[in-house]
């Protein structure tokens, strides 16, 4: 799905397809039960939430709602790179009003200021350890909180991978980039390492379903579980 010359119609299509498996693996709900426990500790109502890599904005929207649902006022910005996912994403937006998308490449560009909460999904396994570190370092100097969810390398994540893409898409872009995915992600204990280069060492990196991690931070707090 990275490809530069990857066609409009089939990005598209692999995006649906990636939507289904987010719905499925109930990434929203688990971030914005995440988000809503940062905003209740920090004391913030509404909270910001700047959502990096956000695709189609399935995910994005989704927390939103999840958030409105747990009685968390929340204004979310959605960024992607990606021209075509941008335009399908604020296409499904109206849904959701307080819910935006932007194109911006978060490494060639400045982080939008004012956020209370960073999140993303997804998106790690797609960088070297060393973007993996820069990414991290700016986005925990952009925001109070972190919280990240991707996948976990393993032999399960990538039978799962390999099922669930087969399942739920009929896109060979999707068939190809999950069990792809799994196999460029981290492990929980690489995870830590990379939180550690990035001066986040109070970061919990909880395993969560379906064979995913879940990273979150707060600054200041010194008691998140490893």
């Amino acid at each position: 799905m990275d490809a530069p010359d990857l066609g409009v119609e089939e990005h598209r299509r692999a995006l649906a397809g990636l939507a289904r498996l987010n719905a499925a693996s109930r990434t929203a709900t688990q971030l914005a039960t995440r988000v809503a426990q940062a905003a209740q500790l920090n004391g913030i109502q509404p909270v910001r939430v700047l959502d990096i890599a956000a695709g189609g904005g399935d995910v994005t929207g989704g927390m939103a709602r999840r958030l409105a649902s747990l009685g968390v006022e929340c204004e979310v910005l959605g960024l992607d790179m990606s021209g075509t996912a941008v335009e399908r994403a604020n296409a499904i937006a109206t849904q959701t009003p307080n819910v935006r998308f932007q194109q911006l490449d978060v490494f060639q560009e400045p982080l939008p200021a004012g956020y209370d909460v960073v999140t993303s999904s997804l998106f790690l396994h797609h960088l070297t350890e060393d973007q993996t570190v820069e990414l991290l370092r700016r986005c925990a100097a952009a925001a109070g909180a972190l919280v990240i969810s991707d996948l976990i390398r393993s032999r399960l994540g990538h039978c799962l991978a390999q099922i669930a893409c087969r399942t739920l898409s009929r896109s060979p872009i999707v068939h190809y980039d999950g069990p792809q995915s799994v196999a460029s992600a981290y492990t929980r204990d690489e995870m830590r390492e990379l939180l550690r280069r990035a001066g986040l060492t109070n970061a919990a990196v909880q395993r969560c379903w379906p064979e995913r991690m879940m990273i979150t931070w707060r600054r200041g707090d010194a008691s998140n579980p490893r």
